[in-house]
């Protein structure tokens, strides 16, 4: 079971993410595409792969959350497919296992009594570009062992169950089971992830409490920690120490080793 941490603000550059990464003992970096020195148009492979060696460290990449592969304008839609394309092929120059993924839930109208998703409101619609981008990233993936994982965010909703019920066919998408996450709404999602538990391949893993505060250092929340650490090595999963600070990441660190 590998562990790594996310790119955090503090640090500047890849090569100080990568000397905390090393410092800390850790496997690899979650590269964030949402910051601007992570665009597909601003990462040198060979740069990149030159760290990787110096620190014995690999990467894998966590998809722009802006990512709306399922926009009613094709051209925005086709804009985000065309992105995780070109990913596609970066993370196989980069040697990259895993491409994390939201599932958004796009536009929705406020109605007097409540909220109307556009998705569950026209999901045939929806649906039909799901099976799409599947077709083309199965085509784009080929015999690579990328696996794109979605991970849970802030609640299923019913279009997603539908879409994960695609998805969970594909041999190349999988899940990321963000457990703070989660844990922030009542733990509504973990039977969802559960019932595709052989998909499960990546974790965020991070504490929270019932006050909503998330991405803690492990240790300072209210989490089951141990069951979820039990849950990640059964299935192999990467985990990513998913603190947004570097305090907190030393923290959670030490918390780890401490367990052994």
């Amino acid at each position: 079971m590998d562990f790594g941490m996310p790119t955090l603000i503090e640090t500047a550059n890849l090569e100080e993410c990568a000397c905390l990464c090393k410092q800390l003992g850790l496997q690899f970096i979650e590269l964030n595409m949402n910051l601007p020195q992570y665009q597909l148009d601003k990462i040198d492979t060979e740069k990149f792969l030159q760290i990787a060696e110096k620190y014995g460290i690999y990467y894998t990449i966590h998809l722009d959350e802006n990512l709306n592969i399922s926009d009613f304008n094709s051209y925005v839609a086709d804009s985000y497919i065309k992105t995780v394309l070109e990913t596609i092929a970066l993370a196989k120059n980069l040697r990259v296992p895993v491409l994390n993924m939201h599932l958004l839930k796009g536009v929705y109208f406020t109605l007097p009594d409540r909220k109307v998703f556009l998705f569950s409101e026209y999901k045939d619609i929806y649906l039909e570009s799901i099976k799409s981008f599947i077709n083309v990233c199965e085509s784009a993936v080929k015999d690579s062992p990328i696996k794109i994982c979605l991970e849970n965010t802030d609640g299923f909703t019913d279009f997603h169950l539908d879409a994960l019920e695609l998805f969970m066919k594909s041999p190349v998408f999988a899940l990321t089971f963000d457990i703070g996450h989660d844990y922030c709404i009542g733990g509504r999602d973990e039977s969802i992830i559960l019932n595709y538990k052989n998909k499960l391949c990546h974790m965020h893993m991070h504490d929270a409490n019932n006050g909503g505060k998330n991405h803690l250092a492990l240790g300072t929340g209210e989490i089951d920690l141990p069951k979820y650490l039990d849950l990640a090595e059964k299935n192999n999963c990467r985990v990513v120490l998913e603190t947004k600070t570097v305090d907190g990441l030393k923290k959670t660190a030490e918390w780890i080793k401490k367990r052994g």
